[in-house]
């Protein structure tokens, strides 16, 4: 795991994550983690190919996939298909605990039979944005007591491998019980667009741009563009912007020794009494104060 982005969620060029995996030698990523109000990786929508699955231990939170939010309580377990836009927030300024696992599809396809008849009508399925397990479900006890066994076993390949099996077996079999279509589905268009204006803002998010900009790389209206924002991450395209202007200065301040005019600079904030406002209105703390406490920690 690379010690600098612990605990935040870096993207490439498309908007898609770069998944922190535990070994670069095996796509799987185990986390035994909390939440907490004003956090670096609270509130950060991504998307990714891997599947993300969660398991509440402790407290309750709110889960977000493609603007629906999910409501997890402790024993609860959210299972995210691939390249769905997700995040997760706290709920009343409450501290939730978590087993987290993040693992691409590739560990699962021994063959290509096994890929096409078991991992593809999952994974390439529009119908199946998510699956939620709660106590009404008959497959929760289940699959939360395999999630609380992988923080055991996340430098364990063979018996991570082993774990995701009995995970999708149990993933199929919930698909399979509430009849979603496994043929081929068609892309939403209207996602497509987002992405597109998600690539935009994380490859000139140090440039001066505007909301006209995001919408004409989407090839919608200033309107829609709103529209699509407020539906897929709850907030404005010009806040999402802010927002990741903000995770890109905590990055800076956790990994470097640059001054504050400099990371100022490097993130596309005029100067630094903007930057150190804007930051303070996402995190809770100055850009300085932040950069101190980090150093305590670590």
């Amino acid at each position: 795991m690379n010690r600098d982005v612990m605990g935040l969620i870096v993207k490439r060029d498309d908007g898609s994550e770069i998944v922190n995996y535990d070994d670069p030698t095996f796509p799987s990523y185990i986390y035994d983690g909390w939440i907490a109000p004003k956090v670096t990786w609270e509130r950060v929508p991504h998307y990714h190919e891997d599947i993300e699955i969660m398991t509440i231990k402790e407290g309750r939170l709110a889960y977000y996939v493609n603007g629906k939010m999910i409501m997890l309580n402790a024993g609860d377990t959210i299972v995210v298909n691939s390249n769905q836009i997700h995040y997760n927030a706290t709920v009343d300024g409450e501290i939730a605990k978590y087993v987290v696992f993040v693992a691409h599809p590739a560990i699962l396809s021994a063959s290509v039979t096994v890929e096409m008849q078991a991992i593809r009508p999952i994974i390439e399925n529009n119908e199946i944005p998510y699956l939620r397990f709660r106590n009404i479900n008959e497959y929760t006890e289940e699959i939360r007591d395999l999630m609380l066994e992988l923080p055991e076993i996340r430098h364990d390949p063979f018996a991570i491998t082993k774990q995701f099996y009995q995970i999708w077996d149990i993933i199929r079999k919930q698909a399979a019980s509430i009849g979603a279509n496994t043929e081929e589905q068609v892309s939403d268009p209207r996602m497509q667009s987002f992405k597109a204006m998600m690539h935009f803002i994380s490859t000139s998010y140090q440039d001066q741009i505007t909301l006209g900009d995001i919408a004409a790389k989407g090839n919608i209206s200033k309107s829609l563009c709103n529209t699509l924002f407020h539906q897929y991450v709850g907030d404005s395209p010009i806040n999402y912007l802010m927002q990741l202007r903000c995770r890109k200065v905590a990055e800076l301040l956790r990994s470097s020794t640059m001054s504050m005019s400099e990371i100022a600079a490097q993130t596309g904030f005029g100067g630094v009494s903007y930057m150190s406002e804007t930051f303070k209105k996402f995190f809770g703390t100055s850009p300085r104060d932040y950069r101190k406490q980090w150093a305590f920690k670590y």
